[in-house]
């Protein structure tokens, strides 16, 4: 069983940036692919980026690559999601996940809010 709780998320304005937080409680973190989601009102929980259990290789959704940075820290049973340059479309409930593979999650944590301002 795996615990996670997302931080960091908040309102901030377009150009912005924000690092998203998963802290995993247990002794098996490295073993989990984290992932994170996002979900907008309205919208589909959509994919945004996962992370292998080593640090690499790493994933990303089309509309985030060149934005958003997922990292680990598998001392520290954390794993981030770095958003840089964001926009407005951004806005919505982000999610961290564990899971066996980039698309296959089994623990997810209670999302944090993030919105961007225009």
């Amino acid at each position: 069983q795996v615990q996670l709780v997302e931080s960091g998320g908040g309102l901030v304005q377009a150009g912005g940036s924000l690092r998203l937080s998963c802290a995993a409680s247990g002794r098996t973190f490295s073993s989990y692919v984290m992932g994170w989601f996002r979900q907008a009102p309205g919208k589909e929980r959509e994919f945004v980026a996962a992370i292998s259990r080593s640090g690499a290789p790493t994933y990303y959704a089309d509309s985030v690559k060149g934005r958003f940075t997922s990292s680990r820290d598998n001392a520290k049973n954390t794993a981030y999601l770095q958003m840089n340059s964001l926009k407005p479309d951004d806005s919505a409930f982000y999610y961290c996940a564990a899971g066996s593979g980039p698309f296959n999650y089994d623990y997810w944590g209670r999302g944090t809010q993030v919105t961007v301002s225009s």
